[in-house]
Order: structure tokens, then sequence, then C-alpha cells
């Protein structure tokens, strides 16, 4: 069968078409980071305004990709949530609106739940139950994963997600925007003990996550140093280097917690190469094995997408669950562990 799936949760309009039997057939992302970079963030009623442009014609390249016509897709799947609201009305209502057109089911997918099963993509897929750190610009999640739907939160960030911090570091040293893929860069050219930065919440018990505190500190050491190219350099690295070691010790205690010996990484920051190093290394230490997504889809994508309406439709079928009815609805805040 085949799923054609749409992403407009954010600032990147995402479309593919899922193929049962071959995989992602048909494949088209349109990224916003243009458009925004000039404010320095996502404004979200450019984000709508550009996905109504987009979405359609994405719809069209990824069929022509896929040499399908409309009468080979068999449900639509499309991000009904979490996100901005504007923005997951455009998808919602495109998707919603051909599923009906052309008389297929519809199915509103869970953002985190995409991108928690986009490693499934790959080659080699783990197998139910592991642990999932879901880390992004606007989440910082570990879940104990049993099964499709069945996800207690471990941890989460209280304050900034892990993504937003690189974000909001990075405009703090002037790198642009988005800036946290420009930090991860910087970092590169760090050395390490220049300076050194907390862990926030690791010296206490517990799997949440805050970032907002780390920030500051780089503010204030950012304030005080000589901002020449090698100090910001060795900030950045200071900085990455205090982000990823947290995120660490929390996957160990997740894993310790749960006797997991799988850890899936997916959503924008799993690209982070230092980041990634870190914990194949933590999972080869305890035996186990750590999957993460191809890096084209880490960020918002519409393959995620396909892929999760796949298994939402199989869960249907086997009486697990509802195809959408038709209505036009997003849910702008909605919690992972209230799915089913």
């Amino acid at each position: 069968m085949k799923v054609l799936g749409i992403e407009t949760s954010c600032d990147e309009t995402g479309v593919a078409i899922y193929d049962s039997g071959k995989g992602i057939i048909g494949d088209a992302l349109y990224s916003q980071v243009e458009l925004h970079a000039e404010y320095g963030g996502v404004v979200p009623e450019l984000a709508s305004r550009d996905h109504v442009r987009k979405t359609i014609p994405l719809v069209k390249e990824v069929l022509q990709q896929a040499n399908c016509t409309k009468d080979d897709i068999d449900a639509i799947a499309y991000t009904k949530g979490p996100g901005l609201i504007g923005a997951l009305f455009v998808g919602v209502g495109v998707g919603r609106s051909l599923a009906y057109a052309w008389g297929i089911p519809a199915i509103g997918v869970h953002h985190m739940e995409g991108h928690l099963l986009a490693p499934m993509l790959e080659d080699e897929k783990p197998d139910f139950p592991f642990v999932a750190l879901l880390v992004s610009g606007g989440h910082t999640l570990l879940v104990d994963v049993k099964g499709l739907g069945q996800y207690d939160i471990l941890g989460e960030s209280i304050d900034d997600a892990a993504g937003e911090a690189f974000d909001k570091t990075a405009k703090i040293m002037g790198l642009g925007y988005p800036g946290g893929p420009a930090l991860a860069k910087l970092a590169e050219k760090g050395r390490a003990g220049i300076y050194k930065l907390p862990r926030p919440m690791t010296d206490r018990p517990g799997l949440d996550f805050s970032f907002s505190g780390l920030k500051t500190a780089v503010a204030n050491l950012y304030k005080d140093s000589d901002q020449s190219d090698q100090s910001l350099a060795d900030i950045a690295y200071a900085f990455q280097e205090a982000v990823v070691d947290t995120i660490f010790i929390k996957c160990r205690r997740a894993l310790e917690q749960t006797g997991h010996k799988r850890l899936v990484v997916a959503g924008g920051v799993s690209a982070n190469v230092a980041l990634r190093a870190k914990l194949t290394d933590l999972l080869e230490s305890k035996g186990g094995k750590a999957y993460y997504p191809r890096p084209k889809f880490c960020t918002d994508n519409g393959a995620m997408i396909a892929y999760a309406g796949y298994c939402r439709y199989q869960a249907v079928q086997q009486k697990q669950g509802q195809f959408e009815e038709p209505v036009v609805r997003a849910k702008p805040r909605w919690p992972i562990a209230e799915l089913d």
C-alpha cells in the first residue's frame, strides 16, 4: 500500500510517499529558512502563508517522482499536532480535503511520533521496546517505548529544549539564524578545557532537562570574553560539550532505569555529530545499540509522517484505532503520552 504524508507543523513543508513494499518512493522538502532569517526566528503568519503556496505543488512533485497518480494512493497522513496552529491547519486542511476528494482514509499523525518512528525507515530497524530520545528545537523528551502508541514519558525539558538552547545561544553569539548548526560547526574549531559550563540537573535524581540556565551562563561568558574568533569557538565547544554531556547522563540513567539495550535518537538535534558519537559509545559499552534516522530525516520531513501514517493505518486494520473524521482539526498542544 502507499501512504502520502504531509508535514507543515512549523517552518518546513514536507511531502513524501511511503510504499509498504519499497519504502520511501517520493520525497520533497521546502525549507523556509531564508524567509525567516531576517527576523531571527520563525514568524508564524509568514510560515502559514508559505505552506499554502508550497504544499500542493510539492504533492504534485512527489506524485511525479514516485510515478504515481491519485488512484495509487491508499491513505493520506498529515501532521495534526503539536506545532504552530496556523501552519498545522494548512497541512490538515490539504490532507483532509484530498482524502475526502479521493475517497481514501485520512490519518492525523503526532509530530513527535513521526520523529520517534523515523529510524524505522533505515535498513537497520530497532525492535520494541526501546528508550527514545526526542531532541529538537521544541522538545527534549526521554520516552520508554513499549510499542506503537505505548509511550511512558521518563523525562522532559522544563524550560528551553536542547535545540532551542542551541539557537538562542547562537543568537547571543551573533551567529545568525538558524543558529544551532552554525554553533555546532564553530565548536569544531574550539579547544577542550578552556571554559567550563554546568551540566544542568545532573547533580540530582530524575530525568528532566533544563537548558535555560546554561544559555545564561554562555551569555555571561560571551560578555566577559574578548570575542575573538578563537574565543567564540572555545565558548561554542564548551556549550556543546555541556549539552551533550547532560543528555548523555540522562540517557544512561534512562537505560539503567528501564533495562533496555536499545536507544532511538531522533529530532533535529539528533544530527549533531558529537551527540551521536557519545551516545553510540554509551550503547556499545552496554552491549546495546543506538539507532538514528539519516540526517535528512532528522529535521521535519514528510517521510516520517508518511511512515507513521502507514503504521497507524495498520493499527486501524487490526482494530486498534480509528481514521480521522471528515473534520479539519489540529492540536497545537498534544502530549505524546495521550496517544494510544
